[in-house]
């Protein structure tokens, strides 16, 4: 698992690392079970606080991405099928509403975004 960390991102840092251990996990290149590298680890590597890396493993574990074993690590838990599809979908919704967000401020009137999805769709 390689994380890149961009500051010029505008998104916090513990929001980077966060999403891309959840992309990680859902494109299955993470499986239930493996660990991640330990806070402290990470933090170094990404020359970061141990602070930050402990705020996004608390999100991950908030989401139920991973679980935290006293004395352990941290390893990818197993995520249901529910929860894969519902992230996904949560994602999907933020691309659909940054590219309605785009189209609107272009002039592009709804009806037309809502022509071109089902053309993309193959449903026209």
């Amino acid at each position: 698992m390689n994380i890149l960390i961009s500051a010029s991102s505008g998104k916090p840092i513990y929001e980077q690392i966060t999403a891309q251990i959840k992309a990680a996990i859902l494109s299955e290149e993470l499986h239930a079970g493996d660990a991640l590298p330990p806070m402290r680890t990470l933090a170094k590597d990404l020359h970061i606080s141990v602070i930050t890396t402990k705020r996004a493993y608390e999100e991950l574990e908030r989401d139920g991405f991973i679980v935290t074993l006293q004395g352990k690590g941290c390893f990818v838990a197993g995520v249901s099928t529910q929860a894969l599809r519902e992230e996904k979908l949560r994602r999907v919704e933020e691309l659909l509403g940054a590219a309605l967000a785009e189209a609107r401020s272009a002039g592009i009137p709804d009806e037309e975004v809502h022509a071109l999805l089902r053309l993309l769709a193959g449903q026209d």
